[in-house]
């Protein structure tokens, strides 16, 4: 490849994500007026958002229907072609739908859009066209700005579809935020994975009850030795009163070589350890260790008293890196 195709590719590429950029922002300045009614809408919806749309609108109408789904709002997909021939079964009394046709004229959504108005079921619409078949069927009219497609003959869904999926993104986020959607509920919908791993609470992963290495403070050294040989964590915590007080590592050890056994837990322990709070993120603790230069953590209740110890490894394990 010659260098003046290189940057005729180059400059292709810029032309396409400057166009689609230019139409979003200019979407984003001038919201369809029956935006935050459509919001409204969903909130108040006590079904599932039901999503359909044909070709490209259909795959855009995939994706917004998955985003709704993952951020705490029941969604589905019907495909229209399918919903004429039964699958108008699945849209039912409670649910809202939202049908996607840049023309608005597709004929495929038209029982869809018969259905809906029988039932009285809400419908919103996202077209390009305002005077479109399915804009004056709909009860919330989301219309997309004026804007052109960015492939060269001007007729492949290209902004439009961006557009339309840009749209979708923001109606899921503002009934998401609306809904007081939280980092926890958001790992319910994604348990598995990179994104499910960093949202693990220190409580899913932490070692609890006889595996915890406790010893008292005035707990002679030997017997402590003992205790971490047995727990195979490498370190100890020292409890005075219930509470957490301080902990032994093998640094600790290192450093109290002389007449270690001569010793108490409490004398050789560093006080005032790192600790970590059972609600608190498991990316948080391993944040904690790698600034610390640590491999474990206490975890404490309210009072300090420890109630779980999470290991480096249990990070690893979980995928959390």
């Amino acid at each position: 490849m010659t260098d003046d195709q290189k940057n005729a590719i180059r400059a292709t590429a810029a032309r396409v994500l400057q166009t689609e950029g230019a139409a979003v922002s200019a979407m984003a300045d001038a919201l369809p007026g029956d935006f935050t009614d459509a919001v409204s809408a969903i909130l108040a919806t006590r079904g599932r958002v039901i999503l359909s749309g044909i070709g490209k609108s259909g795959h855009i109408a995939r994706k917004i229907s998955s985003t709704f789904a993952s951020t705490g709002t029941p969604s589905a997909f019907v495909h229209p072609a399918e919903a004429s021939h039964g699958d108008l079964g699945m849209v039912m009394p409670g649910d809202l739908t939202i049908l996607i046709s840049n023309s608005g004229e597709t004929a495929e959504l038209r029982d869809m859009v018969a259905h809906v108005t029988r039932f009285a079921i809400p419908m919103v619409a996202i077209s390009g066209r305002p005077d479109s078949t399915l804009m004056q069927a709909a009860d919330y009219r989301l219309l997309l700005p004026d804007a052109p497609e960015a492939c060269v003959i001007g007729m492949a869904p290209t902004t439009s579809t961006t557009l339309t999926l840009a749209l979708g993104d923001a109606l899921a986020v503002a009934v998401m935020e609306q809904r007081g959607f939280l980092p926890e509920n958001f790992r319910t919908f994604h348990p598995g994975g990179k994104l499910g791993a960093q949202l693990s609470k220190v409580a899913q992963l932490m070692h609890t009850g006889a595996a915890l290495p406790l010893v008292a403070a005035d707990r002679p050294m030997a017997d402590t030795l003992i205790v971490m040989s047995e727990k195979s964590f490498g370190i100890a915590g020292v409890v005075d009163g219930g509470r957490l007080v301080g902990v032994i590592s093998d640094g600790d050890l290192r450093r109290n070589i002389d007449h270690l056994m001569e010793r108490s837990a409490g004398q050789v322990a560093t006080r005032n350890p790192r600790v970590i709070g059972t609600d608190d993120l498991a990316a948080e603790a391993m944040a904690v260790m790698s600034q610390n230069r640590i491999t474990a953590l206490f975890v404490v209740d309210d009072k300090g008293a420890p109630v779980g110890l999470l290991h480096l490894h249990d990070c690893l394990r979980a995928g959390i890196a």
